[in-house]
């Protein structure tokens, strides 16, 4: 029973997830045989300001891409 555990930004519609999930879970199938029902996918929304790379949380180079475009 393959898992698949994805974390993603905060603000997807429940329509993005739900495309999300029904990709993952294709891809699976696809991949590696399993069968549809036995693929479990949990998507795990953070906040930007909870996650970061480089040092940078992302609300925060959101901000400076905002700022810098005017």
């Amino acid at each position: 029973m393959p898992l698949i555990q994805i974390s993603i930004g905060a603000g997807r519609t429940d329509d993005q997830v739900r495309t999300l999930v029904t990709e993952l879970t294709d891809a699976t199938v696809r991949a590696i045989g399993a069968r549809p029902e036995a693929v479990s996918v949990i998507v795990t929304q953070v906040e930007g300001t909870h996650w970061a790379n480089g040092g940078t949380t992302l609300a925060d180079k959101k901000a400076a891409r905002e700022a810098a475009a005017g």
